[in-house]
């Protein structure tokens, strides 16, 4: 039979951090707060049955002294010419009202004179009503006295006073709940108060957590007001600068971004005119003269002319070759088309490129409502993450259905900025999806480098088995051509 394993109990540094270390700042103030209020109640509480012990004792002892200066007092008014069983009747009956005592007379021979009086109905009432423990931390030992009761010099019977504090009791449990009452009612409004000016107080905290957040959303932009109190706004204005040279940081980043990017285009858009320009006409002034080398070789009918015609039929092959490869070199550096056809027509031929070469994937496009050009920056950035994007779908994603979506749509507006025109390119696939644990292609790099070189944005989203999309968005300025 297995044994039970024993109970795993937290530690003090899992408790601690539970209770106290895992809550918000204002929870721990009010915990604070509320803590030593209890200790205050405590104190006060013990403070006050201290002194109602000693004030009730007093109170008792005094009781007596009263009690035992009547009898005498009765003893000495009464005791001429009244016989001994009148005289102790009568005096039962004068000192049954004496308060925080009770009174009891007996005859000479030690028994009552009448059945043991109790306290009054009020005082009984209110005497049940006080909880024991308060009783018994109040209640002092229970004291008694006998004073004998002697006429004409001799002894007629005595009378016994007992220390009853049941209504004295009762008055300072009265007095103390009530106090105790008030002091909870005050106490919790001063709570509730607390709660709310803690709130208000600590508000900014809240609002640099939001900031914070925005900044790691990368929105440079976010400013926080300014509160009144001095430490706090000091820490606003930390955040604010910050933000702002963030915020300088990365428009400077963005320039530098697109002046490389730029550099870059404008180097690969001169190699491209060159191959077009200087490789093109040679290779094609090579076929020509071939050709008519192999004319020039027909004519001929010995073995030589034969080998001739053979090697300038591998030299065609090697032309021809050496063409494909500049066109393809001509493509990758620049499409010749972009500037030239509208940026529509230039995506859709690439797209059906694609398609011809890879029948077995269902490819949709919708452009519409898109200018002839957006500049050459934009249209390249275009033009490079659609084909970069198509080709991963093509390399990895083993997709049937893919569906390029490209146009124009306003941002939405927010506290920072009104919303602004931006060209937006969706590519969606039905794939295998990416694994979230692979690094990111440089092909991925490449587009996000490009989409934040024009104050734009490239992302991913992807699930194991549900598919891909990549969403780049970039926005349109007044300069756009």
């Amino acid at each position: 039979m297995p044994l039970l394993q024993p109970l795993a109990w937290p530690s003090p540094r899992a408790l601690s951090h539970a209770l106290w270390h895992g809550r918000s700042v204002r929870a721990q103030l009010l915990i604070v707060f509320i803590v030593i209020d209890l200790i205050a109640g405590l104190v006060a509480g013990a403070v006050t049955i201290l002194q109602a012990r000693a004030s009730t004792r007093v109170e008792i002892a005094a009781s007596m002294e009263l009690a035992e200066l009547l009898v005498s007092e009765a003893v000495a008014l009464m005791q001429q010419e009244v016989p001994a069983e009148k005289f102790l009747a009568d005096l039962s009956s004068q000192l049954r009202l004496v308060r925080h005592v009770r009174i009891v007379v007996k005859n000479a021979a030690g028994s009552p004179l009448a059945p043991r009086p109790s306290v009054g109905a009020s005082d009984t009432t209110r005497g049940d009503r006080v909880p024991a423990w308060f009783a018994a931390l109040i209640a002092a030992s229970t004291a008694s006295r006998d004073v004998p009761v002697i006429v004409n010099a001799a002894r007629v019977g005595s009378v016994e006073i007992v220390a009853e504090p049941r209504d004295e009791i009762a008055e300072v449990w009265s007095s103390t709940a009530a106090l105790g009452a008030v002091a909870l009612s005050v106490n919790i409004a001063v709570i509730g108060i607390l709660y709310v000016l803690f709130g208000r107080v600590l508000d900014p905290l809240t609002g640099v957590a939001r900031g914070l957040a925005d900044l790691e959303r990368r929105n440079y932009r976010v400013r926080l007001p300014r509160p009144q109190a001095q430490e706090l706004a000091a820490i606003t204005d930390r955040f604010n600068a910050l933000a702002q040279a963030l915020d300088a940081l990365r428009g400077e980043n963005e320039a530098l971004n697109h002046r490389l990017i730029t550099a870059q285009d404008d180097e690969r858009r001169r190699t491209a005119l060159e191959l077009h320009d200087e490789v093109g006409p040679n290779l094609f002034g090579l076929k020509a003269n071939a050709t008519s080398i192999a004319t020039a070789a027909a004519e001929l009918e010995d073995q030589a002319a034969r080998k001739m015609t053979e090697r300038v039929r591998d030299m065609l092959a090697i032309i021809e070759e050496l063409q494909t490869i500049n066109r393809s070199m001509l493509n990758r550096l620049r499409p010749m088309a972009l500037g030239h056809v509208p940026l529509r027509d230039v995506l859709c031929e690439l797209v059906r490129d694609r398609a011809r070469q890879h029948p077995q994937i269902d490819f949709s496009v919708c452009a519409d409502n898109l200018m002839r050009s957006y500049g050459d920056s934009i249209d390249l950035t275009i033009y490079r993450c659609l084909q970069e994007s198509l080709t991963n779908v093509i390399r990895h994603a083993q997709a049937k259905h893919v569906a390029i979506e490209l146009g124009e749509a306003m941002s939405e507006p927010n506290a920072n900025a009104n919303g602004t025109s931006q060209l937006t390119l969706t590519v969606r696939d039905d794939g295998c999806g990416i694994d979230p644990m692979a690094a990111p292609g440089f092909g991925l790099s490449g587009m996000q480098e490009r989409a934040q070189a024009l104050g734009g944005s490239c992302k991913v989203d992807s699930a194991t088995g549900c598919g891909t999309s990549v969403r780049i968005v970039i926005p349109l300025h007044e300069t756009r051509s």
